[in-house]
Protein backbone atom coordinates (compact mmCIF):
# COMPACT_ATOMS: atom_id res chain seq x y z
CA UNK A 1 0.00 0.00 0.00
CA UNK A 2 1.17 3.20 -1.04
CA UNK A 3 2.80 5.17 2.29
CA UNK A 4 0.07 8.13 2.13
CA UNK A 5 -3.03 5.39 2.14
CA UNK A 6 -1.84 3.75 5.01
CA UNK A 7 -1.12 6.43 7.45
CA UNK A 8 -4.75 7.39 6.46
CA UNK A 9 -5.93 4.00 7.12
CA UNK A 10 -4.28 3.41 10.48
CA UNK A 11 -5.29 6.98 11.76
CA UNK A 12 -8.79 6.10 10.91
CA UNK A 13 -8.55 2.52 12.45
CA UNK A 14 -7.00 4.89 15.77
CA UNK A 15 -9.50 6.95 15.81
CA UNK A 16 -12.47 5.03 15.64
CA UNK A 17 -10.76 2.87 19.09
CA UNK A 18 -10.31 6.24 21.06
CA UNK A 19 -13.57 5.57 22.71
CA UNK A 20 -11.77 2.85 24.22
CA UNK A 21 -9.70 4.86 26.26
CA UNK A 22 -10.86 7.32 29.24
CA UNK A 23 -9.74 10.51 28.61
CA UNK A 24 -5.65 10.70 29.53
CA UNK A 25 -5.52 6.83 28.99
CA UNK A 26 -2.43 5.35 27.04
CA UNK A 27 -2.79 4.20 24.00
CA UNK A 28 -0.86 0.77 23.05
CA UNK A 29 3.12 1.49 22.02
CA UNK A 30 4.45 1.78 18.66
CA UNK A 31 5.65 -1.62 18.77
CA UNK A 32 2.53 -2.88 19.61
CA UNK A 33 1.18 -0.95 16.67
CA UNK A 34 3.38 -1.69 14.16
CA UNK A 35 2.88 -5.80 14.86
CA UNK A 36 -0.95 -5.41 15.21
CA UNK A 37 -1.44 -2.91 11.89
CA UNK A 38 1.56 -4.59 9.81
CA UNK A 39 2.95 -1.48 8.79
CA UNK A 40 6.23 0.31 9.43
CA UNK A 41 7.35 2.64 12.29
CA UNK A 42 7.04 5.73 10.29
CA UNK A 43 3.41 4.71 9.27
CA UNK A 44 2.66 4.85 13.23
CA UNK A 45 4.44 7.55 13.82
CA UNK A 46 3.05 10.09 11.11
CA UNK A 47 -0.58 8.33 12.26
CA UNK A 48 -0.16 9.32 15.73
CA UNK A 49 1.07 12.66 14.41
CA UNK A 50 -1.93 13.28 12.58
CA UNK A 51 -4.25 12.51 15.56
CA UNK A 52 -2.23 14.67 17.84
CA UNK A 53 -2.69 17.43 15.48
CA UNK A 54 -6.54 17.54 15.40
CA UNK A 55 -5.98 17.43 19.08
CA UNK A 56 -6.94 13.76 19.86
CA UNK A 57 -4.17 12.17 21.34
CA UNK A 58 -1.56 13.74 23.38
CA UNK A 59 2.50 12.47 22.65
CA UNK A 60 4.72 12.24 25.63
CA UNK A 61 8.66 11.14 24.31
CA UNK A 62 9.86 8.28 26.05
CA UNK A 63 5.84 7.41 27.60
CA UNK A 64 4.24 6.88 24.59
CA UNK A 65 0.76 8.61 23.48
CA UNK A 66 -2.58 9.06 25.28
CA UNK A 67 -6.29 9.92 24.91
CA UNK A 68 -6.61 14.07 25.05
CA UNK A 69 -8.67 15.12 27.64
CA UNK A 70 -11.90 16.14 26.54
CA UNK A 71 -12.92 18.98 24.49
CA UNK A 72 -14.69 22.21 25.94
CA UNK A 73 -17.97 22.62 23.73
CA UNK A 74 -17.11 24.27 20.86
CA UNK A 75 -17.66 28.73 20.62
CA UNK A 76 -20.35 29.44 18.78
CA UNK A 77 -19.70 30.35 15.03
CA UNK A 78 -19.10 34.17 14.27
CA UNK A 79 -21.36 36.18 12.12
CA UNK A 80 -18.58 36.56 9.13
CA UNK A 81 -21.22 37.78 6.34
CA UNK A 82 -19.73 41.64 6.82
CA UNK A 83 -16.60 40.59 5.00
CA UNK A 84 -18.98 40.49 1.37
CA UNK A 85 -19.50 44.03 2.18
CA UNK A 86 -15.68 44.90 2.99
CA UNK A 87 -14.13 43.11 -0.02
CA UNK A 88 -16.60 44.57 -2.41
CA UNK A 89 -16.60 47.79 -0.96
CA UNK A 90 -14.63 49.34 -3.92
CA UNK A 91 -14.74 46.82 -6.26
CA UNK A 92 -16.67 49.49 -8.54
CA UNK A 93 -13.33 51.37 -8.25
CA UNK A 94 -10.91 48.50 -9.62
CA UNK A 95 -9.45 48.72 -12.76
CA UNK A 96 -9.57 44.48 -12.68
CA UNK A 97 -11.61 42.73 -10.66
CA UNK A 98 -9.70 41.31 -7.37
CA UNK A 99 -11.29 38.35 -6.99
CA UNK A 100 -9.13 35.22 -8.56
CA UNK A 101 -10.29 32.09 -9.45
CA UNK A 102 -7.62 29.42 -8.50
CA UNK A 103 -9.34 26.53 -10.32
CA UNK A 104 -6.82 26.01 -13.68
CA UNK A 105 -4.33 25.98 -10.83
CA UNK A 106 -5.79 23.47 -8.29
CA UNK A 107 -6.40 21.29 -10.86
CA UNK A 108 -3.01 20.32 -11.31
CA UNK A 109 -2.64 20.50 -7.10
CA UNK A 110 -5.15 18.71 -5.96
CA UNK A 111 -4.59 14.75 -5.18
CA UNK A 112 -7.41 12.90 -7.57
CA UNK A 113 -9.75 10.44 -5.27
CA UNK A 114 -8.18 6.96 -4.65
CA UNK A 115 -9.25 4.99 -7.79
CA UNK A 116 -8.61 7.94 -10.16
CA UNK A 117 -5.97 7.88 -12.96
CA UNK A 118 -4.13 11.18 -13.07
CA UNK A 119 -4.08 13.00 -16.49
CA UNK A 120 -3.98 16.12 -14.83
CA UNK A 121 -1.01 16.32 -12.81
CA UNK A 122 1.26 18.64 -13.26
CA UNK A 123 4.36 17.19 -11.82
CA UNK A 124 6.44 13.99 -11.85
CA UNK A 125 4.68 10.76 -10.32
CA UNK A 126 7.21 9.77 -7.73
CA UNK A 127 8.81 6.56 -9.30
CA UNK A 128 10.40 9.54 -11.80
CA UNK A 129 10.88 11.92 -8.94
CA UNK A 130 15.09 11.09 -7.91
CA UNK A 131 13.65 10.71 -4.10
CA UNK A 132 16.94 8.87 -3.03
CA UNK A 133 19.58 11.32 -4.44
CA UNK A 134 17.17 14.13 -3.14
CA UNK A 135 17.07 12.94 0.41
CA UNK A 136 20.93 11.95 0.24
CA UNK A 137 21.40 15.84 -1.22
CA UNK A 138 19.04 17.03 1.85
CA UNK A 139 21.32 14.80 4.47
CA UNK A 140 24.11 16.22 3.05
CA UNK A 141 22.83 19.93 2.82
CA UNK A 142 21.85 19.61 6.88
CA UNK A 143 25.38 18.87 8.12
CA UNK A 144 27.28 21.73 5.61
CA UNK A 145 28.86 24.34 7.90
CA UNK A 146 26.35 27.19 8.68
CA UNK A 147 23.54 24.93 6.41
CA UNK A 148 20.64 26.60 8.98
CA UNK A 149 21.97 30.34 8.99
CA UNK A 150 20.44 33.13 7.02
CA UNK A 151 21.55 32.94 3.14
CA UNK A 152 22.36 36.35 0.43
CA UNK A 153 18.76 37.80 0.39
CA UNK A 154 19.62 37.24 -3.62
CA UNK A 155 20.64 33.35 -2.96
CA UNK A 156 24.03 31.56 -2.85
CA UNK A 157 26.51 32.18 -5.04
CA UNK A 158 27.52 29.34 -5.98
CA UNK A 159 23.75 28.18 -6.74
CA UNK A 160 23.25 31.36 -8.87
CA UNK A 161 26.71 30.80 -10.51
CA UNK A 162 25.06 27.27 -11.45
CA UNK A 163 21.90 28.61 -12.88
CA UNK A 164 23.85 31.24 -14.72
CA UNK A 165 25.60 28.91 -16.84
CA UNK A 166 22.73 26.79 -17.66
CA UNK A 167 21.32 29.38 -19.49
CA UNK A 168 24.57 30.79 -21.15
CA UNK A 169 26.79 33.43 -21.53
CA UNK A 170 26.66 36.97 -21.64
CA UNK A 171 24.74 35.49 -17.94
CA UNK A 172 26.49 36.28 -15.08
CA UNK A 173 25.88 35.18 -11.51
CA UNK A 174 25.37 39.04 -10.86
CA UNK A 175 22.24 39.08 -12.79
CA UNK A 176 20.70 36.05 -10.99
CA UNK A 177 18.22 35.78 -8.05
CA UNK A 178 17.03 32.80 -6.19
CA UNK A 179 13.43 31.96 -5.52
CA UNK A 180 11.49 29.72 -4.11
CA UNK A 181 10.01 28.37 -7.27
CA UNK A 182 8.93 29.68 -11.23
CA UNK A 183 5.56 30.70 -9.59
CA UNK A 184 6.90 33.11 -7.04
CA UNK A 185 9.58 34.21 -9.74
CA UNK A 186 6.69 34.41 -11.90
CA UNK A 187 4.92 36.68 -9.25
CA UNK A 188 7.65 39.10 -8.71
CA UNK A 189 8.30 40.18 -12.55
CA UNK A 190 4.71 40.65 -12.62
CA UNK A 191 4.51 43.13 -10.30
CA UNK A 192 7.76 44.40 -11.15
CA UNK A 193 7.15 44.91 -14.77
CA UNK A 194 3.86 45.96 -14.93
CA UNK A 195 1.29 48.56 -12.62
CA UNK A 196 -2.27 47.33 -11.57
CA UNK A 197 -5.17 47.87 -14.56
CA UNK A 198 -2.26 47.82 -17.22
CA UNK A 199 -2.16 45.05 -20.36
CA UNK A 200 0.10 42.46 -20.29
CA UNK A 201 -0.01 40.17 -23.43
CA UNK A 202 0.28 36.22 -23.20
CA UNK A 203 0.53 33.47 -25.43
CA UNK A 204 -2.81 31.93 -25.91
CA UNK A 205 -3.64 29.30 -24.93
CA UNK A 206 -1.60 30.08 -21.77
CA UNK A 207 -0.39 28.52 -18.52
CA UNK A 208 -3.52 28.87 -15.87
CA UNK A 209 -1.29 29.93 -13.02
CA UNK A 210 0.18 32.88 -15.16
CA UNK A 211 -3.03 34.27 -15.84
CA UNK A 212 -3.98 33.97 -11.87
CA UNK A 213 -1.06 35.39 -10.79
CA UNK A 214 -1.59 38.68 -13.43
CA UNK A 215 -5.57 38.86 -12.52
CA UNK A 216 -4.17 38.96 -8.75
CA UNK A 217 -2.12 41.72 -9.19
CA UNK A 218 -4.54 43.55 -11.38
CA UNK A 219 -3.31 43.25 -14.82
CA UNK A 220 -5.01 42.93 -18.02
CA UNK A 221 -4.11 40.14 -20.25
CA UNK A 222 -4.64 40.43 -23.29
CA UNK A 223 -3.98 36.57 -25.94
CA UNK A 224 -1.90 36.49 -28.80
CA UNK A 225 -2.85 33.66 -30.81
CA UNK A 226 0.12 30.35 -30.54
CA UNK A 227 0.70 28.15 -33.36
CA UNK A 228 3.12 24.72 -33.98
CA UNK A 229 6.02 27.61 -34.88
CA UNK A 230 5.11 29.22 -31.61
CA UNK A 231 3.45 32.82 -30.54
CA UNK A 232 2.88 34.73 -34.13
CA UNK A 233 5.35 37.56 -34.38
CA UNK A 234 2.60 39.92 -37.09
CA UNK A 235 0.22 39.33 -34.38
CA UNK A 236 2.39 39.85 -31.18
CA UNK A 237 3.38 43.16 -33.08
CA UNK A 238 -0.21 44.26 -33.77
CA UNK A 239 -1.12 43.82 -30.39
CA UNK A 240 1.35 45.85 -28.84
CA UNK A 241 0.36 48.13 -31.32
CA UNK A 242 -3.35 48.45 -30.20
CA UNK A 243 -2.98 48.10 -26.29
CA UNK A 244 0.27 50.17 -25.76
CA UNK A 245 1.59 47.32 -23.04
CA UNK A 246 5.18 47.40 -21.93
CA UNK A 247 5.17 43.54 -21.36
CA UNK A 248 4.85 40.38 -23.27
CA UNK A 249 4.80 36.69 -21.67
CA UNK A 250 6.16 33.45 -23.13
CA UNK A 251 6.77 30.09 -22.77
CA UNK A 252 9.52 29.68 -26.30
CA UNK A 253 10.40 26.13 -25.08
CA UNK A 254 7.35 23.17 -25.36
CA UNK A 255 4.68 25.57 -24.42
CA UNK A 256 1.83 24.46 -22.13
CA UNK A 257 -0.20 23.43 -22.87
CA UNK A 258 0.52 23.05 -27.03
CA UNK A 259 4.17 21.86 -26.48
CA UNK A 260 4.98 24.18 -29.29
CA UNK A 261 8.66 25.88 -29.83
CA UNK A 262 9.72 28.96 -30.99
CA UNK A 263 10.93 28.60 -34.02
CA UNK A 264 14.31 29.78 -35.23
CA UNK A 265 13.02 32.39 -37.30
CA UNK A 266 10.74 33.80 -34.46
CA UNK A 267 13.07 33.79 -31.84
CA UNK A 268 15.27 37.49 -33.31
CA UNK A 269 11.65 38.92 -34.48
CA UNK A 270 10.25 38.11 -31.06
CA UNK A 271 12.98 40.36 -29.38
CA UNK A 272 12.69 42.46 -32.22
CA UNK A 273 8.82 43.35 -31.58
CA UNK A 274 9.53 43.79 -27.87
CA UNK A 275 12.48 46.07 -28.37
CA UNK A 276 10.34 48.69 -30.67
CA UNK A 277 7.60 48.48 -28.50
CA UNK A 278 9.75 49.88 -25.42
CA UNK A 279 8.27 46.38 -23.92
CA UNK A 280 9.74 43.25 -21.50
CA UNK A 281 9.50 40.00 -22.33
CA UNK A 282 8.98 37.32 -19.75
CA UNK A 283 10.58 34.31 -20.73
CA UNK A 284 8.94 31.17 -18.37
CA UNK A 285 11.37 28.20 -19.31
CA UNK A 286 9.54 25.92 -17.17
CA UNK A 287 10.78 22.31 -18.84
CA UNK A 288 14.22 22.61 -20.24
CA UNK A 289 15.31 20.01 -18.07
CA UNK A 290 12.50 17.55 -19.17
CA UNK A 291 13.60 17.07 -22.88
CA UNK A 292 12.48 13.60 -24.09
CA UNK A 293 14.73 11.44 -25.74
CA UNK A 294 14.23 11.68 -29.04
CA UNK A 295 14.73 15.25 -29.16
CA UNK A 296 17.35 17.54 -31.07
CA UNK A 297 19.87 19.81 -29.95
CA UNK A 298 17.67 22.55 -27.99
CA UNK A 299 17.49 26.18 -28.97
CA UNK A 300 19.46 28.47 -26.18
CA UNK A 301 17.12 30.52 -23.82
CA UNK A 302 15.99 34.10 -25.33
CA UNK A 303 17.73 35.48 -22.77
CA UNK A 304 20.97 33.90 -23.92
CA UNK A 305 20.57 36.00 -27.06
CA UNK A 306 19.86 39.60 -25.52
CA UNK A 307 22.13 41.84 -24.66
CA UNK A 308 19.66 44.52 -24.56
CA UNK A 309 17.97 43.56 -21.21
CA UNK A 310 14.63 43.04 -22.88
CA UNK A 311 14.27 39.43 -21.54
CA UNK A 312 13.74 38.69 -17.79
CA UNK A 313 14.18 35.10 -17.80
CA UNK A 314 12.42 32.73 -15.30
CA UNK A 315 13.77 29.15 -14.86
CA UNK A 316 12.87 25.88 -11.72
CA UNK A 317 14.40 22.86 -10.95
CA UNK A 318 10.71 21.92 -9.60
CA UNK A 319 9.46 20.52 -12.72
CA UNK A 320 12.12 17.81 -12.87
CA UNK A 321 12.39 16.98 -9.05
CA UNK A 322 9.57 16.94 -7.17
CA UNK A 323 6.93 19.72 -6.25
CA UNK A 324 8.32 20.23 -2.90
CA UNK A 325 12.14 20.91 -3.97
CA UNK A 326 11.07 24.63 -4.90
CA UNK A 327 13.97 26.21 -6.18
CA UNK A 328 14.12 28.45 -8.92
CA UNK A 329 15.84 31.53 -10.81
CA UNK A 330 14.65 34.81 -11.63
CA UNK A 331 17.10 36.11 -14.13
CA UNK A 332 17.22 40.02 -15.84
CA UNK A 333 19.97 42.39 -17.10
CA UNK A 334 19.93 46.66 -16.36
CA UNK A 335 18.05 48.64 -13.60
CA UNK A 336 15.08 46.55 -13.81
CA UNK A 337 17.04 43.85 -11.81
CA UNK A 338 17.09 45.93 -8.59
CA UNK A 339 12.88 46.54 -9.08
CA UNK A 340 13.23 42.84 -9.33
CA UNK A 341 15.07 42.61 -6.20
CA UNK A 342 12.89 44.87 -4.08
CA UNK A 343 10.03 42.77 -4.12
CA UNK A 344 11.79 39.31 -3.90
CA UNK A 345 13.18 40.63 -0.60
CA UNK A 346 10.21 42.37 0.95
CA UNK A 347 7.83 39.24 -0.71
CA UNK A 348 10.33 36.48 0.68
CA UNK A 349 13.25 37.81 2.49
CA UNK A 350 14.91 35.32 0.94
CA UNK A 351 14.88 31.24 -0.15
CA UNK A 352 15.32 29.02 3.15
CA UNK A 353 19.11 27.76 3.14
CA UNK A 354 19.01 24.10 3.64
CA UNK A 355 16.68 23.40 0.57
CA UNK A 356 19.20 26.00 -1.42
CA UNK A 357 21.96 24.19 0.13
CA UNK A 358 20.09 20.85 -0.73
CA UNK A 359 19.70 22.17 -4.33
CA UNK A 360 23.39 22.60 -4.54
CA UNK A 361 24.28 19.12 -3.29
CA UNK A 362 21.95 17.10 -5.74
CA UNK A 363 22.56 19.55 -9.09
CA UNK A 364 26.29 18.66 -8.23
CA UNK A 365 26.07 14.75 -7.22
CA UNK A 366 26.63 12.32 -10.29
CA UNK A 367 23.25 11.23 -9.42
CA UNK A 368 21.70 14.30 -11.43
CA UNK A 369 22.40 13.68 -14.64
CA UNK A 370 21.49 10.21 -14.17
CA UNK A 371 18.38 11.19 -12.92
CA UNK A 372 17.72 13.50 -16.34
CA UNK A 373 18.82 10.95 -19.16
CA UNK A 374 16.45 8.42 -16.85
CA UNK A 375 13.38 10.98 -17.01
CA UNK A 376 13.86 11.76 -20.59
CA UNK A 377 14.04 8.01 -21.68
CA UNK A 378 10.61 7.60 -19.54
CA UNK A 379 9.15 10.41 -21.15
CA UNK A 380 9.52 9.39 -24.40
CA UNK A 381 8.02 5.94 -23.56
CA UNK A 382 5.11 7.87 -22.34
CA UNK A 383 4.66 10.30 -24.65
CA UNK A 384 4.58 7.33 -27.35
CA UNK A 385 2.48 4.91 -25.70
CA UNK A 386 -0.31 7.87 -24.37
CA UNK A 387 -0.31 9.06 -28.49
CA UNK A 388 -0.92 5.35 -29.87
CA UNK A 389 -3.69 4.69 -27.64
CA UNK A 390 -5.41 7.77 -28.12
CA UNK A 391 -4.95 7.21 -32.16
CA UNK A 392 -6.31 4.28 -31.64
CA UNK A 393 -8.99 4.57 -29.49
CA UNK A 394 -9.98 8.14 -29.57
CA UNK A 395 -9.57 8.91 -33.21
CA UNK A 396 -12.04 11.82 -33.11
CA UNK A 397 -9.68 14.06 -31.15
CA UNK A 398 -7.62 16.32 -32.85
CA UNK A 399 -3.95 15.70 -31.92
CA UNK A 400 -2.25 18.53 -33.52
CA UNK A 401 1.17 18.55 -32.17
CA UNK A 402 3.01 15.69 -30.46
CA UNK A 403 6.12 17.90 -28.76
CA UNK A 404 9.69 16.33 -28.32
CA UNK A 405 10.23 17.84 -24.51
CA UNK A 406 7.32 18.64 -21.14
CA UNK A 407 4.85 16.18 -19.92
CA UNK A 408 1.17 16.79 -21.81
CA UNK A 409 -1.04 16.75 -24.84
CA UNK A 410 -3.04 19.05 -25.79
CA UNK A 411 -6.39 18.10 -27.87
CA UNK A 412 -9.08 19.54 -29.09
CA UNK A 413 -12.52 17.74 -28.97
CA UNK A 414 -14.82 17.58 -31.98
CA UNK A 415 -16.90 21.18 -32.76
CA UNK A 416 -19.76 21.37 -30.61
CA UNK A 417 -18.84 19.56 -27.71
CA UNK A 418 -19.44 20.82 -23.82
CA UNK A 419 -15.90 20.69 -22.33
CA UNK A 420 -16.75 20.28 -18.75
CA UNK A 421 -19.42 17.61 -19.83
CA UNK A 422 -16.43 15.40 -20.93
CA UNK A 423 -14.92 16.37 -18.00
CA UNK A 424 -16.95 15.34 -15.30
CA UNK A 425 -17.86 11.95 -17.82
CA UNK A 426 -14.23 11.43 -17.70
CA UNK A 427 -14.04 11.53 -13.59
CA UNK A 428 -17.09 9.26 -13.03
CA UNK A 429 -15.41 7.05 -15.56
CA UNK A 430 -11.94 7.03 -13.33
CA UNK A 431 -9.51 9.29 -14.69
CA UNK A 432 -9.20 13.12 -14.52
CA UNK A 433 -8.12 15.24 -17.14
CA UNK A 434 -7.80 19.15 -17.07
CA UNK A 435 -10.55 21.06 -19.18
CA UNK A 436 -9.00 23.84 -21.76
CA UNK A 437 -10.86 26.50 -20.83
CA UNK A 438 -8.61 27.46 -18.15
CA UNK A 439 -5.99 28.03 -20.61
CA UNK A 440 -7.60 31.21 -22.57
CA UNK A 441 -7.64 34.70 -21.32
CA UNK A 442 -10.74 35.35 -23.47
CA UNK A 443 -13.40 33.58 -25.56
CA UNK A 444 -11.29 29.98 -25.66
CA UNK A 445 -11.63 28.78 -30.45
CA UNK A 446 -12.51 25.10 -29.38
CA UNK A 447 -13.35 22.73 -26.01
CA UNK A 448 -9.86 21.25 -25.78
CA UNK A 449 -8.52 18.91 -23.08
CA UNK A 450 -5.08 18.82 -21.66
CA UNK A 451 -3.35 15.11 -21.09
CA UNK A 452 -0.37 14.33 -18.63
CA UNK A 453 1.56 11.74 -18.93
CA UNK A 454 4.50 12.46 -16.28
CA UNK A 455 1.94 11.73 -13.42
CA UNK A 456 0.64 8.86 -13.40
CA UNK A 457 2.42 4.76 -12.73
CA UNK A 458 3.69 4.10 -16.07
CA UNK A 459 2.78 2.45 -19.53
CA UNK A 460 0.05 0.40 -18.48
CA UNK A 461 -1.86 2.86 -16.84
CA UNK A 462 -1.76 5.61 -19.33
CA UNK A 463 -3.78 2.76 -21.49
CA UNK A 464 -6.42 2.31 -18.89
CA UNK A 465 -6.56 5.60 -18.46
CA UNK A 466 -7.51 6.73 -22.31
CA UNK A 467 -9.76 3.39 -22.16
CA UNK A 468 -11.93 5.13 -19.73
CA UNK A 469 -11.67 8.36 -21.20
CA UNK A 470 -13.13 6.27 -24.38
CA UNK A 471 -15.91 5.61 -21.87
CA UNK A 472 -16.29 9.06 -21.24
CA UNK A 473 -16.39 10.08 -24.77
CA UNK A 474 -19.02 7.69 -25.69
CA UNK A 475 -21.04 9.71 -23.17
CA UNK A 476 -20.69 13.25 -23.54
CA UNK A 477 -19.22 13.64 -26.83
CA UNK A 478 -21.55 14.83 -29.60
CA UNK A 479 -23.23 12.47 -32.91
CA UNK A 480 -20.19 12.03 -35.28
CA UNK A 481 -21.14 14.69 -38.23
CA UNK A 482 -19.81 17.10 -39.92
CA UNK A 483 -16.70 19.13 -38.28
CA UNK A 484 -14.01 21.48 -38.77
CA UNK A 485 -11.25 19.27 -39.30
CA UNK A 486 -7.69 20.18 -37.08
CA UNK A 487 -4.52 20.48 -38.24
CA UNK A 488 -2.92 17.33 -39.37
CA UNK A 489 -1.43 14.84 -37.21
CA UNK A 490 2.87 15.75 -36.36
CA UNK A 491 5.38 13.36 -35.79
CA UNK A 492 7.56 14.37 -32.96
CA UNK A 493 10.20 16.58 -33.77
Amino acid sequence: MHERSSVSGLADSLRQELNRYSPGGKLPSSRALVDRYRVSPVTVSRALARLAAEGLVVTRPGAGAFRAPARAGAPARGDTSWQEVALSADAAADLVPRAVDASGVLVTLAAPPPGVIEFNGGYLHPSLQPEQAMAAALARAGRRPGAWGRPPTDGLPELREWFARGIGDPVTAAEVLVTAGGQSALTTALRALAPPGAPVLVESPTYPGMLAIARAAGLRPVPVPVDSDGVRPELLAAAFRATGSRLFVCQPLFQNPTGAVLSPARRPEVLRIAREAGAFVIEDDFVRRLVHEDAGPLPRPLAADDPDGVVVHVCSLTKATSPSLRVGALVARGPVLERLRAIHVVDTFFVPRPLQEAALELVGSAAWNRHLRSVSSALRIRRDTLTAALLSELPELALPHIPSGGYHLWLRLPDGTDEQAVVSAALRAGVAVAPGRPYSSAEPPAAQLRLSFAAVAGPAELTEGVRRLRTACDEALVPPGPRTPGPPLRGAS
